[in-house]
């Protein structure tokens, strides 16, 4: 297992969850209170947040909260909406070399793995994980907004690479080598970041998992030169 190198308290996690996303036009009102919810949501878990934590947050009434949002529950949905969202748009949005599939590979995973162990990654994930036996709807939510999307976008990037003779996932199909690839390149490190909360990977760390998932699954399914 490798080493993670140990951060910062909870509370300066906390702040980094709450500020580590791109810089947006300025905030609408329902912006505001989602950038709120989700701040608490992530720091303090499902169960522990209320609505008066995120009125307050927000600097807004409850009854402004709940006039568009009428439930906790309906609040977190939308948070887990916008979050997975932009996590798939991030993918979705990136181009790719034509001549040669490994570079882009390589980019698609060290994009997602970067994704799935940042601070705000990671805290959705335990949080969903630990509230879907109460909340199963929760959990579908954000399996349908997140996991089966991030699918579907490595699924039609391997459809391409298929159609240029670069690959062949005629055996599992598009959708299971899609899974194949994202789990491959998830597994180890987001198991290690989530056991090891008060550390954080390394950029030279992320790139050797990234590698070593590539190299798996390129050697698995990619044609090579002199193959028939």
């Amino acid at each position: 297992m490798a080493t993670l190198k140990e951060s910062g308290a909870p509370a300066r996690r906390a702040r980094d969850i709450a500020r580590d996303g791109e810089p947006h036009p300025a905030p609408t009102r329902a912006d505001t209170i989602l950038n709120a919810a989700r701040s608490v949501f992530l720091a303090h878990g499902f169960s522990a947040a209320t609505t008066d934590m995120i009125q307050r947050e927000a600097r807004v009434s409850k009854s402004t909260v709940y006039a568009t949002w009428p439930t906790k529950e309906a609040l977190f949905a939308a948070v887990i909406q916008r979050e997975c969202g932009q996590f798939a748009n991030s993918l979705r949005h990136m181009e790719f070399e034509s001549e040669d599939i490994t570079p882009s590979l390589i980019r698609l995973a060290r994009a997602y793995l970067g994704l799935v162990v940042s601070p705000t990654g990671l805290a959705l994930y335990r949080v969903i994980v630990a509230e879907a036996p109460r909340f199963p709807e929760l959990g579908r939510t954000f399996f349908a907004a997140g996991p089966e999307v991030v699918a579907s976008i490595v699924g039609q990037f391997l459809e391409r690479a298929a159609a240029r003779g670069q690959i062949d996932v005629q055996a599992v199909g598009y959708t299971t080598a899609a899974n194949l690839f994202i789990s491959i390149v998830r597994g180890e490190a987001q198991l290690e970041c989530l056991t090891h909360p008060n550390a954080r990977p390394s950029d030279a760390q992320i790139d050797r998992w990234v590698e070593a998932a590539v190299h798996t699954f390129v050697n698995a399914f990619v044609k090579r030169p002199d193959a028939p």
